[in-house]
């Protein structure tokens, strides 16, 4: 009775069973300890195709996910194999429920399921009896092949979007809204430096210290209005260097339209920048020029203009006498006035310099570090009273000659780089003439004052000659008639005619010394004579014509034409009237061979008294004196 009462419990059990997974609308088929399917429920009949009443009692399982047969992972639990034994068959596809003790589950795709094929998770489970032992084991089958192409459409969709954004020129960065890097595009690498897979979850470390503030403002925007349209402002690359960037910037949707993060288009405009301030500050500095005819004044400007186009500390033009083989600073802008003073009229030996290497070769110079370099130059930052970091140095050139070098000192943000030597040499090349002319001209102004010296020399030797002749001629005079009157007694031929030749002289000593009087009083010679010989010009007008009241206009006439007018400043171009002069002289020395080398360029015009030009032209001029004096 017992007996049967439990077997009618089991066999009632087993029904219950059976019911449960045939009702279940998951996929089940269940396998017994010999491998033998003994429940297949209905859903698992339209998942698979193949009816219960073909599957159950046999050991065909196989058949309804694979061509050729091979045990499913209910037959290796029953089997109770090892993990190695799973993972031969089904690879890393597979691993350990963490629901079900003992059991498995993976995933795969299934071709011959359906018409295009199907993708399954599966998890099976091993089925003990109450002593532990497997008799059976069952499998739970479910179409994830929806959700597969869902993925795939995503991943498809996300690659041919990543192939877009790889190919996109401009710099373009994806971030969590914690500002993690989600993705960056090669443009980006090549832009700033930084690689996908070294900051892949990282923030970027690009924000200048300086603009973190202004950075947190706009995230502040952007999180408001969505959208943050091109703005300018700066980042920061991986090896140090500050660029000049225009930004976009949009916040992404993610789930439920929340915000997923932030997309951020950057475009690198350092060299538009660059470039608009250069051509701005060349022509700003070309319209300039003219206001600087004087030399000093000049090359303070250009030093003030290389300060603030490179942002340094400090800014100089140093040129090259080439006479005495130094360098010298006329010119030169720093932070600190007085240390513009105290470096001005400063010389060094072309050797003793950088400068004079720029000089010697031609070529730009930029050192970043003094502290790194070979040589050092103490003496120099003692004289200056400051220390050099790094500078840049280019060369200045009018013509085929360097005639200085312009110099850029202590740059305050990042470091010097070809874009500065590029602007630096065009600086220089656009200023060369009028350094080159405003140093003509200082060098004209200053023989003109070596001239106008000379001139008061003389006039003060002649004014002294003058005052000197005076006594000692008076004494003679006076000599004389006391020794004519005491040779009277004697025979006129024994001492007449040497007394008339002494007289005579006298006269002329006396003549001499009024002509150099009259020079002095600024009376020129045709005058002097005219002077002179007015009286005797008065007789014989009168002896011929008769006395004519006339001729006191015409003495008035001839006096007002030999007058010497007052020379009076004319603005005329120096480079021509040089040429102009230098034809002018070659006459004088035709007869000589020589070859006049000219070394004459276009300049600004001055303004001075003409014959003070040709004086100082004939003056200095070498060949003109052997001319004059040869």
């Amino acid at each position: 009775m017992t007996r049967k009462k439990t077997g009618n419990y089991t066999k009632k059990y087993e029904i219950e069973l059976s019911q449960i997974i045939e009702q279940n609308s998951i996929p089940t088929f269940v396998i017994d300890h010999e491998h033998r399917v003994i429940h297949y429920n209905r859903a698992c009949e339209n998942l698979t195709g193949i009816l219960a009443k073909d599957m159950i009692g046999t050991k065909n399982q196989w058949k309804a996910f694979y061509p050729n047969k091979r045990p499913v992972m209910a037959d290796l639990l029953v089997d109770s194999v090892s993990e190695d034994i799973i993972k031969k068959h089904y690879g890393d596809k597979f691993k350990k429920s963490d629901v079900i003790k003992g059991g498995y589950e993976a995933e795969g795709f299934f071709s011959h399921l359906g018409e295009d094929g199907k993708w399954l998770f599966f998890t099976a489970a091993p089925l003990k009896n109450p002593d532990g032992k497997i008799i059976g084991a069952l499998e739970t089958l479910q179409d994830i092949t929806e959700r597969k192409r869902a993925e795939a459409a995503i991943i498809e969709s996300q690659i041919r979007y990543r192939t877009l954004l790889d190919f996109v020129p401009y710099p373009i960065v994806v971030t969590t809204l914690d500002r993690k890097i989600f993705y960056i595009n090669p443009a980006f690498s090549d832009v700033f430096g930084w690689s996908q897979k070294e900051i892949a979850g990282k923030k970027i470390p690009y924000i200048p210290d300086n603009l973190k503030e202004d950075a947190n403002k706009n995230f502040m925007v952007l999180k408001k209005k969505k959208a943050l349209q091109r703005y300018i402002t700066k980042r920061k690359t991986k090896d140090g260097r500050i660029i000049d960037v225009a930004v976009t910037a949009t916040l992404y949707s993610g789930f439920h339209n929340e915000p997923g993060g932030i997309l951020e288009i950057m475009r690198d405009i350092t060299w538009e920048i660059w470039n608009e301030k250069r051509q701005k500050a060349i022509l700003r500095i070309s319209q300039s020029l003219p206001e600087y005819p004087d030399l000093e004044e000049l090359l303070d400007f250009i030093s003030r203009e290389i300060k603030r186009l490179t942002n340094t500390e400090g800014a100089l033009v140093i040129l090259l006498d080439e006479e005495k083989q130094e360098l010298f600073f006329m010119g030169a802008a720093f932070d600190d006035e007085d240390r513009e003073k105290r470096v001005k009229g400063i010389r060094f030996g072309l050797t003793e310099l950088v400068a004079g290497e720029v000089i010697r070769t031609g070529e730009p110079v930029i050192v970043h570090d003094t502290s790194k370099t070979e040589h050092s130059y103490p003496e120099r930052d003692k004289k200056f009273g400051y220390h050099t970091r790094n500078f840049l140095l280019v060369p200045l050139r009018s013509g085929e000659r360097i005639i200085g070098v312009l110099g850029a000192i202590n740059i305050k943000e990042g470091q010097f780089d070809q874009s500065h030597v590029e602007l630096l040499s065009m600086v220089a090349g656009t200023v060369a003439l009028s350094v080159e002319n405003a140093r003509f001209s200082h060098e004209i102004k200053k023989a003109y004052r070596k001239l106008s010296e000379n001139n008061r020399a003389k006039d003060k030797a002649i004014n002294h000659l003058s005052h000197e002749l005076k006594t000692p001629l008076s004494v003679l005079g006076g000599s004389l008639k006391i020794l004519e009157n005491k040779l009277k007694a004697l025979p006129d031929k024994k001492w007449k005619s040497a007394m008339d030749r002494a007289t005579r002289n006298l006269e002329r000593l006396s003549q001499i010394q009024d002509e150099a009087e009259d020079i002095m009083q600024g009376i020129p010679m045709t005058k002097i004579l005219c002077d002179n010989y007015m009286d005797l010009i008065e007789h014989f007008m009168a002896k011929e014509m008769g006395e004519l009241p006339a001729f006191k206009t015409v003495r008035e006439k001839i006096e007002k034409l030999l007058t010497p007018k007052e020379p009076k400043p004319v603005v005329f171009d120096p480079a021509k009237m040089t040429k102009e002069r230098i034809i002018a002289l070659k006459p004088l020395f035709s007869h000589r061979k020589i070859d006049i080398i000219q070394r004459i360029k276009p300049c600004s015009c001055i303004s001075m008294p003409v014959d003070a030009f040709n004086k100082i032209i004939d003056g200095n001029n070498a060949v003109a004196q052997n001319a004059y004096y040869h």
